[in-house]
């Protein structure tokens, strides 16, 4: 094994092993070879032996990988180099010197779930109401001042409001009861270290001494703590080697500082810098593009990538009316894309800004019979933010369903336990009666107070809707339901960050039923509910793993595909409009574009609306984003596209809102019969094998050629009866 196949920058960034090293290594231009080599380098010019290197990685995986292909490169069938994430080096360097600080050996590592669980007691203890501050709420923020390395008295000097307080006092409650556990949260695995090392300078030195040469992957996304562990351990050596991508900083709203790369050279003055700028992965006219945008960033390191595959085709942008069409339009071009380049599902990555983005998008799949995967979110109607308001809406047509009772009589949180439940089981089983008609009577049960009323107002609500059920159009129950029992206002008003997610989720539900309304003649809430169910169900019998990924696009940093959709590209989704407040807001959103585009190998489409729905309101006008009208001309080719939807925007009260009317034109079909042949734009020629229905209700099983199954819904699928 040598140096070969490396380029003349990557061989002369490997070589260099006489004081700090940063390495800019641009989109798709072999950082993760670099380090591997060097790694071999070290060791097997024999520099320093393998148990004195340190080498920091973002992902176990990503350690894992790279000790693998190591240890292949020296023959070697094991290797005692330190290499992991910055939590688990920092969590066997506390296993071995913790216990200055308090703690013993056998120190508990509390995750997210349990972290919460300790908050609710501390919260509990302090008699914090939970509409003042939850436990996850409380849990972000205390990570948010970790992050900062801002402890509970230097948080006190900088509190002002009454809530502000009410937090300080929560972190040091929190911090006491974690202590009282033997135990550690996931920040504090890299503020001890710290801890330990002011304390105890001979650990610190014992660690100096130990690690000889420190590398780190994915320099760009180090947070303050991390910054300065490395730094401590490398201050006297200097031996160093850091790389990363500062246009590829997309996390600074967990904590990620990317003047940590750019500031390098300020604590290390003699570092050597090398940038990487030959790409293995993009066409030069991506590359082009992406660095045109992020270039527009005052804060960065100059590179201009090079395309070891050449030119390439132009950047695809379509225009569309709504998310909806939008929606068609990816579903279109892939088709075309399979039909003329010969491509397989898992060619193809549709990337969006928010994980609510992905419900459009995956209606649209599965009505056509695409297969696709969610990668680092969950399905659109698996989300319980979701299933909860569906399981409401179950409940509301059929009363009989104690499953979906279960699921929402203490959603919103209403002090409904339990224990309660189960004195209401009893009863029911002793009356003889359903489990829904007890709690008109909570009384009966010896239930009192405030328990007593949750119980009477819920029944009362969902008493309320089952009798409207065959009065209110589906749209309108659904909303008055929601809005009833509270359940945007207690998103809305939470102080939890990721509610505002939920809030948008649910609002996207209402959002899909009105859409269902629209497309479907007479609809009933129970046929909705029913496609749902179908919807979410649907693929079983083809378990084959070539499908379309869905994902956001902080989710595929690291990841490449032949094909790339980056869906919703309008000024306020993307960039979100919470990011134009600041420079550093708009700058990483930048990035993040960059980090979409260079994520496609051979060919990339952006795509816009010109009017989409946002949490739940009336269509809004829009307008392409910012950044694509930052790419130069040059290198967009623009399409055309006009769905089986055809919508009409109409004006609103006094024309200050627009909304879209929507109908769809149906296009002719068979009522089909088990055994017809039947041809499909994409999966080709195949046989019906099972089906229900008629007309454009029917649902049909095909086999296709090469033995692929697929459940598809006529009115979409656009299916061709042909002569056997």
């Amino acid at each position: 094994m040598s140096l070969k196949k490396l380029n003349k920058t990557q061989k002369a960034a490997v070589e260099a092993i006489d004081g700090p090293v940063l390495i800019f290594a641009g989109a798709g231009s072999g950082k993760t070879r670099v380090l591997t080599h060097k790694m071999y380098y070290l060791i097997n010019e024999g520099h320093y032996k393998s148990d004195q290197i340190l080498a920091v990685t973002f992902t176990n995986k990503a350690a894992k990988e790279m000790k693998s292909r190591v240890m292949e490169m020296l023959g070697e069938k094991e290797l005692d180099i330190s290499i992991g994430t910055f939590h688990s080096i920092c969590a066997r360097l506390l296993r071995n010197e913790i216990q200055p600080l308090g703690y013993t050996r056998h120190f508990a590592i509390y995750d997210v779930q349990d972290q919460i669980d300790l908050m609710k007691i501390v919260l509990d203890d302090m008699n914090v109401p939970k509409e003042m501050l939850t436990p996850n709420a409380a849990r972000n923020q205390i990570s948010f001042f970790k992050n900062k390395m801002l402890t509970p008295a230097a948080q006190a000097r900088k509190a002002r409001t009454k809530l502000d307080k009410l937090v300080v006092d929560v972190y040091a409650a929190y911090q006491a009861k974690l202590k009282e556990n033997d135990a550690l949260d996931f920040d504090d695995l890299l503020l001890k270290p710290l801890e330990l090392f002011d304390r105890k300078p001979e650990i610190l030195e014992k660690y100096q001494q130990q690690w000889k040469y420190i590398l780190v992957d994915e320099y760009q996304d180090t947070n303050r703590p991390q910054y300065q562990f490395l730094t401590l351990l490398a201050e006297n050596s200097g031996q160093i080697s850091v790389v990363g991508d500062d246009d590829q900083s997309i996390y600074g709203w967990r904590g990620a500082d990317v003047s940590n790369i750019l500031d390098f050279e300020k604590f290390f003055p003699s570092c050597r810098i090398f940038t990487l700028e030959k790409n293995y992965r993009s066409t030069q006219q991506i590359l082009d593009a992406a660095t045109t945008v992020v270039g527009n960033n005052v804060r960065r390191a100059d590179k201009q990538l090079v395309a070891a595959s050449g030119k390439g085709e132009s950047i695809a942008i379509i225009e569309t009316v709504d998310e909806l069409e939008e929606a068609d339009a990816i579903v279109s071009a892939l088709e075309k894309e399979i039909k003329l380049k010969k491509r397989t599902f898992a060619h193809f990555a549709i990337l969006y800004r928010t994980n609510a983005q992905s419900r459009a998008l995956e209606d649209s799949l599965r009505r056509m019979g695409i297969p696709y995967n969610i990668v680092g979110g969950i399905r659109f109607y698996n989300r319980k933010e979701v299933k909860d308001v569906v399981a409401y809406l179950r409940l509301v047509m059929n009363l009989k369903d104690t499953v979906s009772l279960r699921r929402v009589v203490n959603f919103p949180a209403r002090g409904i336990g339990i224990k309660t439940i189960d004195k209401c089981v009893i009863q029911a089983e002793k009356d003889d009666i359903e489990l829904f008609d007890v709690l008109k009577e909570p009384t009966k049960m010896q239930i009192r107070g405030k328990q007593s009323e949750a119980l009477g107002k819920f029944y009362e609500v969902i008493k309320k809707y089952h009798d409207l059920r065959n009065k209110l159009s589906t749209s309108e129950l659904a909303r008055s339901l929601v809005e009833e029992a509270g359940i945007l206002k207690y998103f809305k008003h939470s102080t939890d960050p990721e509610d505002a997610e939920r809030y948008e989720n649910v609002a996207e539900l209402l959002h899909s039923i009105d859409e269902y309304t629209t497309r479907t003649e007479n609809a009933t809430l129970n046929q909705f509910l029913e496609e749902v169910s179908l919807l979410s169900d649907i693929d079983h019998w083809n378990d084959d793993d070539n499908r379309v990924t869905l994902m956001t696009i902080h989710s595929s940093k690291g990841l490449e595909f032949p094909v790339v959709f980056v869906a919703g590209l309008d000024d306020g989704l993307f960039p979100l409009y919470n990011s134009l407040n600041t420079d550093d807001g708009i700058e990483e959103e930048r990035r993040l574009f960059y980090v979409a585009l260079t994520r496609a190998e051979k060919r990339v489409y952006l795509l816009y609306a010109t009017n989409r729905r946002r949490m739940g309101a009336e269509n809004a006008s829009g307008m392409v984003s910012r950044f694509v009208r930052e790419i130069p001309e040059e290198y967009l080719e623009r399409l055309n596209f006009s769905s089986a939807l055809t919508r009409k925007v109409v004006g609103g009260a006094a024309r200050k809102a627009t909304r879209t009317k929507l109908s769809r034109t149906v296009t002719t079909f068979d009522d089909f019969r088990v055994g017809d042949t039947v041809e499909h734009a994409i999966f080709g020629s195949g046989k019906i094998m099972a089906l229900s229905g008629t007309g454009e209700n029917q649902r049909v099983g095909v086999v296709f050629k090469d033995g692929v199954k697929k459940k598809l819904i006529v009115k979409y699928a656009n299916l061709k009866k042909v002569s056997a």
